[in-house]
């Protein structure tokens, strides 16, 4: 029996306490417009509080590369809270690492063991071009919000909270799909780099509402048909809902997919009419 009497050695386990553990860091490197490769970090991640979040230690190694004077790991961050949806990067080949629902910002480093080597690669898409190191440009995501994500009816002041009824089932679903951060992940985990739940996600947020109908299917041919120009074709693998650190179902895909094909058979003219 082992001394803290579970069979194992006490602070041996995921998750398990220290005070610090030390862990090898492969990370991506690129220069903009060279050619990248992966670098070693040991010494510069040692000490690391099992308390600080992923970006907290790439912070302590980056100190360390500044004060001996080397390049710093580039990577985007911003509210640190798992809302701005900028921190995304494969930690170990998984988007945003290895605990589900949680962006990079929100993993702490007890999620690792001590003495772990963890890769670390930037998005890994056509449509997501590697600009330094950790940071891609995701300009395609707003092309495709561009193209039809809003509203544009003015409507003046905020109405009243309760003068247009939305039933709750509504509102829930649409604020599921709100949810969406934008990060990439779906596009990095699935195997044809789709962005079909992305788009999916940023279409029904106002297509489920009553506020969103007069442009529904306007929208949807817009925002899928230049979604189509960038990202590839989905094949319902899932992994990008597995890979989404806000959790947002497929079922919205089905949902985008439904209004793809009615809007190519609607005739606009009779949109005022009920179906």
């Amino acid at each position: 029996m082992s001394p803290n009497g579970n069979g194992s050695a006490p602070g041996t386990g995921a998750g398990a306490h220290h005070e610090t553990m030390d862990i090898t860091l492969h990370v991506w490197r690129q220069a903009p417009g060279g050619e990248g490769k992966m670098v070693t970090y040991a010494d510069e991640a040692r000490g690391i509080s099992p308390d600080m979040s992923f970006l907290e230690m790439l912070d302590i190694v980056n100190e360390r590369l500044i004060a001996r004077g080397d390049e710093p790991i580039a990577f985007e961050h911003d509210c640190r809270e798992g809302i701005c949806g900028s921190c995304g990067m494969m930690i170990n080949g998984q988007a945003h690492g290895p605990e589900r629902g949680t962006a990079a910002c929100q993993l702490h480093m007890r999620k690792f063991r001590d003495g772990d080597e963890i890769y670390v690669e930037p998005w890994r898409a056509r449509a997501f071009p590697v600009l330094r190191d950790l940071i891609v440009d995701r300009q395609a995501f707003d092309r495709i919000v561009e193209a039809g994500g809003y509203i544009t009816a003015p409507t003046g002041s905020a109405p009243d909270g309760n003068l247009v009824p939305v039933p709750k089932e509504v509102a829930d679903a649409a604020m599921d799909a709100a949810a969406c951060i934008g990060c990439g992940a779906c596009v990095a985990a699935c195997p044809n780099s789709a962005a079909q739940l992305f788009t999916a996600a940023k279409l029904q947020h106002l297509n489920l509402l009553p506020q969103g109908q007069a442009e529904r299917y306007r929208r949807t041919q817009a925002m899928v048909e230049t979604m189509e120009s960038y990202f590839g074709s989905c094949t319902n693998h899932g992994e990008c809902q597995e890979a989404c650190p806000k959790e947002i179902s497929i079922d919205f895909i089905a949902y985008m997919n439904r209004d793809y094909v009615k809007g190519q058979l609607k005739n606009r003219k009779l949109a005022g009419q009920r179906s």
